[in-house]
């Protein structure tokens, strides 16, 4: 018994964009984990365009610690705020974000490089002076 189609629906949403050629190949199953690998590389292939406008860091233990340091001036007040330009103080913020950071370096401790440990002291006793002196 065959089957006919009496309309097509079209995903014309943003990021169904890319995956307009995937829809003749699509028969109703799952792709296979080969077939995700080989989409997964067309899309970063493709981001590749805007990579020349804005290059992010590498991906480490100190990009993140320096993620969350600014994050935390932001919220003390020391640095302005990206999208305003203005200062703001958010103590509470600050603080939990002060935490955050000793809680990594208690669970950390011991699988550290020198000089990742000693960034996250130096930044973690500079974040906490400025908490006190806002505070204060």
């Amino acid at each position: 018994m065959s089957e006919t189609k009496d309309f097509v629906v079209k995903d014309k949403r943003f990021f169904a964009e890319k995956n307009r050629d995937q829809e003749e190949k699509d028969d109703g199953q799952e792709p296979s984990a080969e077939e995700v690998k080989e989409q997964v590389s067309k899309e970063d292939a493709s981001d590749g365009d805007h990579a020349e406008e804005f290059q992010f860091p590498e991906i480490s233990f100190a990009t993140f610690i320096m993620s969350l340091n600014a994050s935390a001036l932001l919220n003390l007040g020391v640095i302005d705020d990206p999208n305003t330009g203005k200062k703001v103080k958010n103590l509470p913020i600050g603080k939990q974000t002060i935490d955050i950071l000793a809680m990594l370096e208690e669970k950390t401790k011991g699988n550290l490089t020198r000089d990742e440990e000693n960034m996250l002291k130096n930044i973690l006793y500079d974040l906490r002076i400025i908490y006190v002196k806002e505070k204060a």
